[in-house]
């Protein structure tokens, strides 16, 4: 239905040739736009339904009353569920880190939640194929559980802003939530709002990457230079991904576009990482409550975590 659709616009209405560079680019955008968005407001909405039960007041308590990998698990599926850019997520690390809870533990949370989430899932599995989706999810489960675990042998605590250890969370007297399945139903649509209001335009910036290079970057070239024979191929993509500012969801189309075009796919998995977990904008927030030596830390961890997935990757895949 949305390959038609994309057919339709491209070479239909706008008459574009598909033999061409920018009818195909046409073609993969229109479809890729309409594809990508009736899955983010729908899930959104459905997962919105559920997480309008959750509490953070008892997630904290939860956390806090366990064993630290108990605690890391529960940090790890929590990022896991929820469907946050790196920047997002940082305002309930803070409160993580104000409520007490271990550094390593909140690090986990950090890194899982910008990298899986549900929704980047389901756009995957209905983009890229099952498989592909499981790698995904697989290496940023890991990354995140040993990642939480590297920044807690680091001591992170050290470097943290003095004024984070003066504030005390969970005092203030909070509304009970409403329960019932209208009141969730008004939480999900506030939250497919929110969302999609937030990310739409990384998505869209995504996808038209994606699309540029799904029509103008020759095959041949891209199967000399990112194939996944030289070393170099996966720190590359790992450090182009830095700059860059989106979410899982709006890296999906270039990835899909690399992958056509033959990047293997440890190299498409590291920059899809990187991407998501680690940028500019993340950086300066956290720079709020923790010092440069944490961030640069965090930042190091990554880096090596997503290089060794990608050559992981490529070597069982090649």
């Amino acid at each position: 239905m949305f390959e038609q659709l994309g057919n339709l616009v491209a070479f239909g209405l706008l008459g574009l040739s598909p033999e061409r560079a920018g009818g195909a680019a046409v073609q993969f955008f229109v479809m890729d736009v309409a594809k990508i968005f009736v899955l983010l407001v729908a899930v959104i909405y459905l997962m919105g339904l559920l997480r309008a039960l959750l509490s953070p007041e008892r997630v904290r308590e939860f956390v806090r009353a366990r064993a630290d990998w108990q605690a890391r698990a529960f940090a790890v599926t929590l990022g896991a569920l929820t469907p946050f850019c790196s920047c997002s997520s940082v305002p309930l690390f803070i409160g993580f880190v104000e409520a007490g809870i271990p550094l390593g533990v909140t690090y986990s949370f950090l890194i899982a939640s910008p990298m899986i989430n549900e929704v980047a899932v389901v756009i995957l599995v209905g983009i890229l194929g099952w498989k592909l989706a499981a790698l995904y999810v697989a290496a940023g489960l890991l990354v995140a559980w040993f990642g939480g675990i590297v920044m807690q042998l680091l001591k992170p605590e050290r470097w943290v802003e003095a004024y984070v250890w003066q504030i005390q969370m969970g005092k203030a007297e909070l509304p009970a939530p409403d329960r019932s399945f209208a009141g969730r139903h008004r939480y999900a649509v506030a939250e497919v709002r929110e969302i999609v209001n937030r990310i739409w335009k990384w998505v869209l910036l995504g996808i038209g990457v994606g699309a540029l290079f799904h029509g103008f970057v020759p095959e041949q070239w891209v199967s000399e230079h990112l194939g996944g024979e030289a070393w170099y191929t996966v720190p590359a993509a790992v450090l182009t991904g830095i700059p860059l500012y989106s979410n899982a969801t709006g890296v999906i189309p270039v990835a899909e576009a690399m992958l056509t075009k033959g990047v293997a796919v440890g190299t498409t998995l590291a920059l899809m990482m990187s991407v998501a977990a680690l940028s500019v904008p993340e950086m300066l927030i956290l720079r709020k409550v923790v010092k440069w030596q944490a961030l640069a830390a965090f930042a190091a961890v990554l880096a090596v975590a997503f290089t060794l997935v990608g050559w992981g990757f490529n070597a069982i895949t090649q």
